[in-house]
């Protein structure tokens, strides 16, 4: 429950809330934008971003208390009640949290504490696009849950995540963070990436 000091934020908060989704067409506007994330195949990497979007609709302090809102707790969220705000903000308060505060609460929790990975497997595969063969890569992630993710994408952007990754670790790595054997294997990656990709003489 709140304490008198925080019913008196909590209540300047929602008023303001309340004005800014009585504007006309915001209360449409925000329904359309979290159905839009919710029911997105890219989810996950949507609902990132929701907060900011709300916060250039409805103003930066409004568009945070509305996602607060709909991921509070249940005794927080009852205390709206007792605000006065027009009843048909007060119902779409009420059907955006049965409707999506589940699913964002979820959400964020899984982007702040993300789920660490068991394995993972990697494969290749020639593409033809615009008639023209691109060599491309699909990464698979599992989870500790078990549940398995899948990235397709053309090999520049895995060779990109690549160097990034090792440009990032490489400055903190010590004898401890690689065994021999993995050492061993990115020297003869690299060594065959750069046969690879050296220009054939009846290419020059």
């Amino acid at each position: 429950m709140l304490d008198h000091e925080e019913k008196f934020l909590f209540k300047e908060e929602i008023l303001q809330l309340s004005n800014a989704l009585s504007e006309t067409g915001a209360l449409d506007n925000v329904e359309d934008l979290l159905t839009d994330v919710i029911t997105s195949p890219r989810f996950d990497s949507e609902v990132f971003t929701l907060e900011r979007s709300l916060q250039v609709m409805l103003g930066v302090r409004t568009g945070s208390t509305l996602v607060g809102l709909l991921t509070v707790a249940p005794d927080v969220f009852d205390e709206v009640a007792e605000v006065r705000i027009p009843p048909e903000v007060h119902e779409r308060l009420v059907a955006w949290r049965a409707r999506f505060g589940l699913a964002i609460d979820n959400a964020l929790n899984f982007l702040n504490n993300p789920d660490g990975i068991q394995g993972h497997n990697f494969a290749t595969q020639v593409a033809h696009v615009d008639e023209r063969r691109v060599l491309q890569g699909r990464l698979t992630l599992v989870r500790y849950n078990n549940e398995p993710q899948f990235f397709q994408a053309d090999a520049q952007v895995y060779y990109g995540l690549i160097a990034d990754l090792l440009e990032r670790l490489g400055p903190h790595t010590d004898g401890d963070a690689i065994d021999g054997e993995t050492l061993t294997r990115l020297k003869d990656a690299v060594a065959l990436v750069e046969r690879k990709a050296m220009p054939r003489p009846d290419r020059a």
